[in-house]
């Protein structure tokens, strides 16, 4: 378990470092490819270590962490994907994640509809994950489901797509570790407003780049599009 452990806040370690990085990059540059590859794989390993460990210590955080750990190895994947598409198969990648993203809403969703009846916890945990993951979980299942009805996207929609998945991912790292792990932070800077504010900026740099990216004309946002497609 140690080494599990030890493997998984390496690999957080590089993501949120690799993640801001590519987060405030000018995007489709170089710097901007190389730390958004750099995070995907450190995403994807600190995802496993996380899942691997909730499992072993069996505790009533096992069920949040094993989704928050298969959410976010999901959002990783399905926005690589939107920009370097896979060369066959593609269609049974969108279905499987389709499916995954649908069932990892459901169980959340009612986990936390559980923990509300119960009071607002679930054994000790709150609601606020379970529901926060299960409509993140809904809504990118949806989105799943309109690049299968649709084909693939396009665009600022393909832009969209690739931006808010993952950003997310990157938000769920940042939450994880400047709230859940706060306890590890030096005491002399331990100030909740203080830890939450590299929280917020994930989200706010999300928001708009979402603007910027649906408020530009289509020709300028598939003109963007080809450089980001090369983030390999």
């Amino acid at each position: 378990m140690q080494v599990t452990l030890a493997v998984h806040i390496i690999a957080g370690t590089v993501a949120l470092a690799s993640g801001y990085v590519a987060l405030y990059a000018a995007k489709g540059a170089k710097v901007h490819r190389k730390s958004g590859m750099l995070f995907v794989a450190a995403m994807l390993v600190m995802a496993a270590g996380g899942i691997a460990l909730a499992t072993l210590r069996n505790n009533q955080w096992t069920a949040v962490n094993t989704s928050g750990g298969l959410l976010t190895a999901y959002l990783v994947i399905t926005s690589l994907t939107t920009v370097r598409p896979v060369a066959r198969g593609s269609r049974w990648l969108h279905i499987g994640g389709m499916l995954m993203a649908s069932l990892l809403s459901l169980a959340d969703l009612t986990l936390g509809v559980e923990a509300i009846a119960l009071g607002g916890s679930r054994n000790g945990v709150p609601f606020f994950p379970f529901v926060m993951f299960g409509v993140i979980a809904l809504l990118a299942a949806v989105g799943d489901f309109r690049v299968l009805r649709s084909g693939a996207l396009q665009g600022a929609a393909r832009l969209s797509r690739h931006l808010w998945r993952m950003t997310y991912a990157l938000f769920i790292a940042a939450m994880s570790f400047f709230i859940g792990q706060a306890k590890v932070i030096p005491k002399a800077i331990r100030i909740p407003g203080l830890l939450a504010l590299p929280v917020l900026a994930v989200l706010v740099t999300l928001l708009y780049w979402m603007w910027r990216v649906r408020s530009r004309k289509p020709r300028r946002a598939m003109k963007q599009a080809a450089p980001l497609a090369e983030a390999a």
